[in-house]
Protein backbone atom coordinates (compact mmCIF):
# COMPACT_ATOMS: atom_id res chain seq x y z
CA UNK A 1 0.00 0.00 0.00
CA UNK A 2 2.77 2.26 0.98
CA UNK A 3 3.83 2.14 -2.65
CA UNK A 4 1.14 2.75 -4.70
CA UNK A 5 0.62 5.57 -2.40
CA UNK A 6 4.11 6.77 -3.67
CA UNK A 7 3.63 6.17 -7.39
CA UNK A 8 0.40 8.22 -6.96
CA UNK A 9 2.25 11.16 -5.71
CA UNK A 10 4.76 10.33 -8.12
CA UNK A 11 5.56 13.53 -10.25
CA UNK A 12 7.06 11.05 -13.07
CA UNK A 13 3.47 9.56 -13.21
CA UNK A 14 1.84 13.24 -13.09
CA UNK A 15 3.95 13.60 -16.18
CA UNK A 16 3.58 10.66 -17.73
CA UNK A 17 -0.32 11.34 -17.48
CA UNK A 18 0.13 14.73 -18.81
CA UNK A 19 1.76 13.56 -21.81
CA UNK A 20 -0.82 10.63 -22.60
CA UNK A 21 -3.69 13.24 -21.97
CA UNK A 22 -3.26 15.93 -24.07
CA UNK A 23 -1.01 13.99 -26.79
CA UNK A 24 -4.12 11.57 -27.65
CA UNK A 25 -6.39 15.12 -26.76
CA UNK A 26 -4.79 16.09 -30.36
CA UNK A 27 -4.70 13.44 -31.88
CA UNK A 28 -8.47 13.29 -31.39
CA UNK A 29 -8.98 16.69 -32.25
CA UNK A 30 -7.57 15.65 -35.89
CA UNK A 31 -9.60 13.55 -36.02
CA UNK A 32 -12.76 15.64 -35.06
CA UNK A 33 -11.37 17.92 -37.45
CA UNK A 34 -11.30 15.91 -40.29
CA UNK A 35 -14.69 14.56 -39.90
CA UNK A 36 -16.20 17.87 -39.31
CA UNK A 37 -14.94 19.08 -42.47
CA UNK A 38 -15.08 15.76 -44.50
CA UNK A 39 -18.30 13.93 -42.99
CA UNK A 40 -20.08 16.74 -41.36
CA UNK A 41 -21.42 18.79 -44.34
CA UNK A 42 -22.24 15.28 -46.14
CA UNK A 43 -23.92 13.08 -42.85
CA UNK A 44 -24.51 15.44 -39.67
CA UNK A 45 -25.86 11.45 -38.24
CA UNK A 46 -22.86 9.78 -39.07
CA UNK A 47 -20.54 12.28 -37.81
CA UNK A 48 -22.38 12.56 -34.34
CA UNK A 49 -22.19 8.97 -33.97
CA UNK A 50 -18.49 8.68 -34.37
CA UNK A 51 -17.86 11.64 -32.92
CA UNK A 52 -19.98 10.13 -29.83
CA UNK A 53 -16.91 7.80 -29.60
CA UNK A 54 -14.52 10.68 -30.15
CA UNK A 55 -15.11 12.62 -27.04
CA UNK A 56 -15.94 9.54 -24.94
CA UNK A 57 -12.12 8.33 -25.37
CA UNK A 58 -10.96 11.71 -24.33
CA UNK A 59 -13.21 12.67 -21.70
CA UNK A 60 -13.37 9.57 -20.46
CA UNK A 61 -9.45 9.83 -19.57
CA UNK A 62 -10.28 12.31 -16.84
CA UNK A 63 -12.79 9.74 -15.72
CA UNK A 64 -10.24 6.93 -15.24
CA UNK A 65 -8.15 9.39 -12.93
CA UNK A 66 -11.56 9.97 -11.15
CA UNK A 67 -12.65 6.66 -10.09
CA UNK A 68 -10.32 4.30 -10.58
CA UNK A 69 -6.85 6.31 -10.32
CA UNK A 70 -7.89 8.02 -6.93
CA UNK A 71 -11.35 5.78 -6.17
CA UNK A 72 -13.64 8.68 -6.22
CA UNK A 73 -17.04 6.96 -6.07
CA UNK A 74 -20.74 8.75 -5.98
CA UNK A 75 -23.86 7.77 -3.49
CA UNK A 76 -27.21 8.59 -5.90
CA UNK A 77 -30.14 9.97 -4.34
CA UNK A 78 -32.70 9.11 -7.58
CA UNK A 79 -36.41 7.75 -7.62
CA UNK A 80 -35.45 3.96 -8.61
CA UNK A 81 -38.52 3.97 -11.05
CA UNK A 82 -37.50 7.30 -12.73
CA UNK A 83 -33.80 5.97 -13.01
CA UNK A 84 -34.38 2.58 -14.39
CA UNK A 85 -36.85 4.09 -16.93
CA UNK A 86 -35.62 7.60 -18.26
CA UNK A 87 -31.95 8.50 -17.44
CA UNK A 88 -29.29 7.55 -20.50
CA UNK A 89 -32.79 7.09 -22.31
CA UNK A 90 -33.63 10.72 -23.34
CA UNK A 91 -32.48 14.09 -24.03
CA UNK A 92 -31.58 16.03 -20.48
CA UNK A 93 -31.40 19.62 -19.91
CA UNK A 94 -29.33 19.70 -16.18
CA UNK A 95 -29.38 22.28 -13.56
CA UNK A 96 -26.52 21.44 -11.29
CA UNK A 97 -25.03 23.35 -8.33
CA UNK A 98 -21.36 25.01 -9.08
CA UNK A 99 -19.82 24.43 -5.70
CA UNK A 100 -17.06 22.50 -6.09
CA UNK A 101 -13.32 22.30 -8.12
CA UNK A 102 -14.46 18.84 -9.78
CA UNK A 103 -18.28 19.13 -9.30
CA UNK A 104 -18.24 18.93 -13.44
CA UNK A 105 -16.00 15.82 -12.93
CA UNK A 106 -18.37 14.26 -10.83
CA UNK A 107 -21.10 14.84 -12.85
CA UNK A 108 -18.35 12.71 -15.79
CA UNK A 109 -18.47 10.18 -13.46
CA UNK A 110 -22.08 9.46 -13.35
CA UNK A 111 -22.60 10.07 -17.09
CA UNK A 112 -20.31 7.85 -17.72
CA UNK A 113 -21.85 4.98 -15.85
CA UNK A 114 -25.49 5.90 -17.37
CA UNK A 115 -23.75 5.36 -21.00
CA UNK A 116 -24.24 9.26 -22.16
CA UNK A 117 -20.39 10.34 -21.60
CA UNK A 118 -19.52 11.33 -25.03
CA UNK A 119 -22.47 13.39 -25.62
CA UNK A 120 -22.40 15.62 -22.40
CA UNK A 121 -22.66 19.32 -23.36
CA UNK A 122 -22.38 22.76 -21.77
CA UNK A 123 -22.90 25.98 -21.66
CA UNK A 124 -19.49 27.52 -22.01
CA UNK A 125 -17.21 30.84 -21.99
CA UNK A 126 -16.79 31.51 -26.37
CA UNK A 127 -12.84 31.87 -25.21
CA UNK A 128 -12.78 28.18 -24.20
CA UNK A 129 -13.38 26.97 -27.24
CA UNK A 130 -9.76 28.07 -28.79
CA UNK A 131 -8.10 25.97 -25.84
CA UNK A 132 -6.60 23.09 -27.78
CA UNK A 133 -7.75 19.68 -26.63
CA UNK A 134 -10.22 20.18 -24.62
CA UNK A 135 -11.79 23.53 -25.76
CA UNK A 136 -11.21 22.26 -29.49
CA UNK A 137 -13.48 18.92 -28.41
CA UNK A 138 -16.04 20.81 -27.00
CA UNK A 139 -16.43 23.07 -30.11
CA UNK A 140 -16.19 19.99 -32.44
CA UNK A 141 -18.86 18.45 -29.89
CA UNK A 142 -21.14 21.27 -30.70
CA UNK A 143 -21.00 22.50 -27.22
CA UNK A 144 -22.95 25.88 -26.63
CA UNK A 145 -20.15 29.26 -26.79
CA UNK A 146 -21.69 32.35 -25.11
CA UNK A 147 -19.58 35.53 -25.37
CA UNK A 148 -21.71 37.82 -22.53
CA UNK A 149 -23.45 39.77 -25.29
CA UNK A 150 -26.94 39.29 -24.98
CA UNK A 151 -28.14 40.07 -28.49
CA UNK A 152 -25.59 37.97 -29.78
CA UNK A 153 -25.86 34.94 -27.30
CA UNK A 154 -29.82 34.68 -27.27
CA UNK A 155 -29.48 33.92 -31.20
CA UNK A 156 -26.79 31.40 -30.41
CA UNK A 157 -28.64 29.61 -28.02
CA UNK A 158 -32.13 29.09 -30.39
CA UNK A 159 -30.06 28.08 -33.21
CA UNK A 160 -27.54 25.92 -31.26
CA UNK A 161 -30.07 24.13 -29.02
CA UNK A 162 -32.64 23.37 -32.24
CA UNK A 163 -28.87 21.38 -33.48
CA UNK A 164 -28.51 19.57 -30.13
CA UNK A 165 -31.79 18.43 -29.87
CA UNK A 166 -31.63 16.42 -33.44
CA UNK A 167 -29.12 14.13 -31.80
CA UNK A 168 -29.66 11.11 -33.12
CA UNK A 169 -28.79 9.61 -28.98
CA UNK A 170 -29.44 11.00 -25.61
CA UNK A 171 -27.72 14.13 -24.55
CA UNK A 172 -27.14 15.62 -21.35
CA UNK A 173 -26.98 19.35 -21.56
CA UNK A 174 -25.78 20.99 -18.47
CA UNK A 175 -26.34 25.15 -17.03
CA UNK A 176 -24.46 26.27 -14.45
CA UNK A 177 -27.15 28.90 -13.69
CA UNK A 178 -25.57 30.32 -11.26
CA UNK A 179 -23.22 31.73 -13.87
CA UNK A 180 -19.52 31.24 -11.99
CA UNK A 181 -18.52 28.80 -9.18
CA UNK A 182 -19.45 29.51 -5.56
CA UNK A 183 -16.94 31.53 -3.23
CA UNK A 184 -17.28 33.21 0.02
CA UNK A 185 -16.76 36.62 -1.86
CA UNK A 186 -18.74 35.96 -4.60
CA UNK A 187 -21.95 34.83 -2.08
CA UNK A 188 -21.69 37.88 0.03
CA UNK A 189 -21.78 40.12 -3.77
CA UNK A 190 -24.97 37.61 -4.92
CA UNK A 191 -26.69 38.34 -1.41
CA UNK A 192 -26.29 41.75 -1.66
CA UNK A 193 -27.40 42.08 -5.55
CA UNK A 194 -30.50 40.12 -4.12
CA UNK A 195 -31.58 42.32 -1.68
CA UNK A 196 -31.34 45.55 -3.58
CA UNK A 197 -33.91 43.65 -6.34
CA UNK A 198 -35.72 41.69 -3.58
CA UNK A 199 -34.97 38.35 -4.93
CA UNK A 200 -34.92 35.47 -2.86
CA UNK A 201 -31.45 35.61 -0.55
CA UNK A 202 -29.41 32.22 -0.29
CA UNK A 203 -26.52 31.19 1.90
CA UNK A 204 -24.97 28.13 -0.09
CA UNK A 205 -25.57 29.43 -3.84
CA UNK A 206 -25.14 32.51 -5.98
CA UNK A 207 -28.47 34.05 -7.13
CA UNK A 208 -29.15 31.87 -10.65
CA UNK A 209 -28.89 34.44 -13.41
CA UNK A 210 -32.15 33.46 -15.42
CA UNK A 211 -31.66 35.37 -19.09
CA UNK A 212 -29.60 31.52 -20.43
CA UNK A 213 -32.31 29.43 -19.09
CA UNK A 214 -35.06 31.36 -20.44
CA UNK A 215 -34.11 31.35 -23.85
CA UNK A 216 -33.93 28.23 -23.74
CA UNK A 217 -37.15 26.69 -22.95
CA UNK A 218 -38.86 27.80 -25.66
CA UNK A 219 -36.54 25.85 -27.94
CA UNK A 220 -36.38 22.65 -25.65
CA UNK A 221 -39.99 22.14 -25.56
CA UNK A 222 -41.29 19.47 -28.01
CA UNK A 223 -37.63 17.87 -28.25
CA UNK A 224 -36.42 17.40 -24.31
CA UNK A 225 -39.00 15.96 -22.22
CA UNK A 226 -37.07 16.44 -18.79
CA UNK A 227 -35.11 18.97 -16.71
CA UNK A 228 -32.89 17.37 -14.28
CA UNK A 229 -32.00 19.17 -11.15
CA UNK A 230 -29.02 17.89 -9.54
CA UNK A 231 -27.46 18.90 -6.09
CA UNK A 232 -24.10 17.63 -5.32
CA UNK A 233 -22.21 17.75 -1.97
CA UNK A 234 -19.16 16.80 0.06
CA UNK A 235 -19.23 16.15 3.47
CA UNK A 236 -17.06 19.09 4.86
CA UNK A 237 -15.57 16.26 7.82
CA UNK A 238 -14.01 14.31 5.24
CA UNK A 239 -10.25 15.17 5.36
CA UNK A 240 -9.98 14.86 1.58
CA UNK A 241 -10.84 17.97 0.14
CA UNK A 242 -12.76 17.37 -3.50
CA UNK A 243 -9.77 19.17 -5.80
CA UNK A 244 -8.06 17.96 -9.31
CA UNK A 245 -5.19 18.03 -7.40
CA UNK A 246 -6.14 15.55 -4.73
CA UNK A 247 -7.61 13.09 -7.69
CA UNK A 248 -4.48 13.66 -9.16
CA UNK A 249 -2.18 12.62 -5.94
CA UNK A 250 -4.76 9.68 -5.87
CA UNK A 251 -6.77 10.51 -3.12
CA UNK A 252 -10.15 9.22 -2.62
CA UNK A 253 -13.50 11.28 -2.52
CA UNK A 254 -16.94 10.19 -2.01
CA UNK A 255 -19.52 12.22 -3.23
CA UNK A 256 -23.32 12.81 -2.69
CA UNK A 257 -25.50 13.52 -5.40
CA UNK A 258 -29.69 14.46 -5.66
CA UNK A 259 -31.20 14.02 -8.68
CA UNK A 260 -35.05 14.95 -9.53
CA UNK A 261 -36.17 14.73 -13.18
CA UNK A 262 -38.74 17.33 -13.33
CA UNK A 263 -41.02 17.33 -16.52
CA UNK A 264 -39.95 20.13 -19.02
CA UNK A 265 -44.09 21.03 -19.10
CA UNK A 266 -44.02 22.20 -15.60
CA UNK A 267 -42.12 25.09 -16.80
CA UNK A 268 -44.36 27.54 -17.20
CA UNK A 269 -44.21 29.37 -20.85
CA UNK A 270 -44.33 33.32 -19.48
CA UNK A 271 -41.03 34.36 -19.63
CA UNK A 272 -41.04 35.80 -15.66
CA UNK A 273 -43.16 33.09 -14.27
CA UNK A 274 -40.33 31.05 -15.79
CA UNK A 275 -37.17 32.97 -14.19
CA UNK A 276 -39.48 33.00 -11.16
CA UNK A 277 -39.87 28.83 -11.30
CA UNK A 278 -35.99 28.72 -11.57
CA UNK A 279 -35.27 31.24 -8.74
CA UNK A 280 -38.15 28.30 -6.71
CA UNK A 281 -35.64 25.65 -7.58
CA UNK A 282 -32.87 27.44 -6.06
CA UNK A 283 -34.59 28.00 -2.81
CA UNK A 284 -35.14 24.25 -2.84
CA UNK A 285 -31.52 23.67 -3.33
CA UNK A 286 -30.15 25.72 -1.15
CA UNK A 287 -32.74 24.27 1.72
CA UNK A 288 -31.20 21.07 0.48
CA UNK A 289 -27.77 22.09 0.75
CA UNK A 290 -28.66 23.59 4.20
CA UNK A 291 -29.41 20.55 5.26
CA UNK A 292 -26.52 18.21 4.20
CA UNK A 293 -24.34 20.60 5.61
CA UNK A 294 -25.93 20.15 9.01
CA UNK A 295 -26.72 16.70 9.21
CA UNK A 296 -25.18 14.46 6.22
CA UNK A 297 -28.61 14.24 5.30
CA UNK A 298 -30.46 16.06 1.99
CA UNK A 299 -33.46 15.35 3.71
CA UNK A 300 -33.64 15.95 7.30
CA UNK A 301 -34.87 19.38 7.38
CA UNK A 302 -34.87 20.63 3.82
CA UNK A 303 -38.32 19.49 3.18
CA UNK A 304 -37.88 17.22 0.48
CA UNK A 305 -39.15 13.93 0.12
CA UNK A 306 -36.53 11.52 0.97
CA UNK A 307 -35.64 8.60 -1.53
CA UNK A 308 -33.52 5.38 -0.94
CA UNK A 309 -29.58 6.12 -1.77
CA UNK A 310 -27.92 3.64 -4.09
CA UNK A 311 -24.26 3.44 -6.13
CA UNK A 312 -23.42 2.35 -9.63
CA UNK A 313 -20.56 0.09 -10.12
CA UNK A 314 -17.78 1.97 -12.63
CA UNK A 315 -16.81 0.48 -15.92
CA UNK A 316 -14.06 -0.84 -16.75
CA UNK A 317 -14.14 1.02 -20.63
CA UNK A 318 -12.54 4.08 -18.77
CA UNK A 319 -9.46 1.52 -17.92
CA UNK A 320 -9.47 0.05 -20.78
CA UNK A 321 -9.41 3.41 -22.83
CA UNK A 322 -6.52 4.96 -20.51
CA UNK A 323 -4.31 2.11 -21.30
CA UNK A 324 -4.95 1.66 -24.72
CA UNK A 325 -3.92 5.72 -25.02
CA UNK A 326 -0.82 5.05 -22.49
CA UNK A 327 0.78 2.28 -24.81
CA UNK A 328 -0.07 4.40 -28.00
CA UNK A 329 1.62 7.51 -27.14
CA UNK A 330 4.32 6.44 -24.12
CA UNK A 331 5.82 3.90 -26.45
CA UNK A 332 7.07 5.97 -29.28
CA UNK A 333 7.14 9.49 -27.03
CA UNK A 334 9.37 7.85 -24.61
CA UNK A 335 11.60 6.16 -27.03
CA UNK A 336 12.07 9.66 -28.37
CA UNK A 337 12.49 11.41 -25.81
CA UNK A 338 15.32 8.94 -24.02
CA UNK A 339 17.37 9.41 -27.90
CA UNK A 340 17.20 13.15 -27.22
CA UNK A 341 18.59 12.92 -23.70
CA UNK A 342 21.29 10.30 -24.46
CA UNK A 343 22.24 12.00 -28.04
CA UNK A 344 24.77 13.83 -26.84
CA UNK A 345 23.65 17.46 -28.22
CA UNK A 346 22.92 19.91 -25.96
CA UNK A 347 20.28 21.25 -28.48
CA UNK A 348 18.50 18.14 -28.63
CA UNK A 349 18.65 17.64 -24.77
CA UNK A 350 16.97 21.07 -24.10
CA UNK A 351 14.80 20.01 -26.91
CA UNK A 352 13.87 17.08 -24.49
CA UNK A 353 13.99 19.37 -21.42
CA UNK A 354 11.84 21.57 -22.50
CA UNK A 355 8.52 19.08 -23.96
CA UNK A 356 9.06 18.03 -20.46
CA UNK A 357 8.28 21.31 -19.20
CA UNK A 358 5.84 21.82 -21.94
CA UNK A 359 3.70 19.28 -20.37
CA UNK A 360 4.48 19.99 -16.76
CA UNK A 361 3.07 23.29 -17.60
CA UNK A 362 -0.36 22.09 -19.71
CA UNK A 363 -1.39 19.83 -16.46
CA UNK A 364 -1.22 22.48 -14.26
CA UNK A 365 -2.32 25.17 -16.20
CA UNK A 366 -5.22 22.83 -16.87
CA UNK A 367 -5.88 22.23 -13.12
CA UNK A 368 -5.77 25.85 -12.12
CA UNK A 369 -8.26 26.60 -15.07
CA UNK A 370 -10.38 24.03 -12.10
CA UNK A 371 -9.28 25.75 -9.10
CA UNK A 372 -11.94 28.28 -7.31
CA UNK A 373 -10.87 31.57 -7.85
CA UNK A 374 -10.53 34.07 -5.24
CA UNK A 375 -11.71 37.33 -6.96
CA UNK A 376 -15.25 37.86 -7.64
CA UNK A 377 -17.07 40.37 -10.66
CA UNK A 378 -20.23 38.39 -9.30
CA UNK A 379 -22.49 41.77 -8.38
CA UNK A 380 -21.36 43.70 -11.48
CA UNK A 381 -21.96 40.88 -14.06
CA UNK A 382 -25.19 40.16 -12.42
CA UNK A 383 -25.98 43.43 -12.04
CA UNK A 384 -25.94 44.29 -15.78
CA UNK A 385 -27.48 41.11 -16.45
CA UNK A 386 -30.81 42.51 -14.58
CA UNK A 387 -30.34 46.36 -16.17
CA UNK A 388 -30.56 44.67 -19.64
CA UNK A 389 -33.93 42.84 -18.43
CA UNK A 390 -35.86 46.19 -17.33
Amino acid sequence: MGSLSYLKRSRIVHLLFAITFFTSGLIINLMQCILYFGLRPFSKYFYRKINYYLCYSFYSQLVFMAEWWAGADIILYIDKKDFDKYYGHEHGYLLMNHSYEIDWLIGWVFCERIKVLGNCKAYAKKSIQYIPTLGWAWKFAESIFLQRSWDKDKEVIGSQIRELADYPDSIWLLLYAEGTRFTPEKAEASKKFAKEKGLPVLKHHLTPRTRGFTASIPHLRGKVDAIYDIQLAFKPSETTKPTMTNLLLGKKVEAHMYINRIPLNSVPENEEEAAQWLHNIYQVKDRMQESFLESGDFFATSGVPKVDSFKLERRMWTFVNTAFWSIVILVPMLYYLVKLFLSGSLCFFSIGVGIIILFFLLMYKTIGMSEISKSSSYGAAAGAEQKKMK
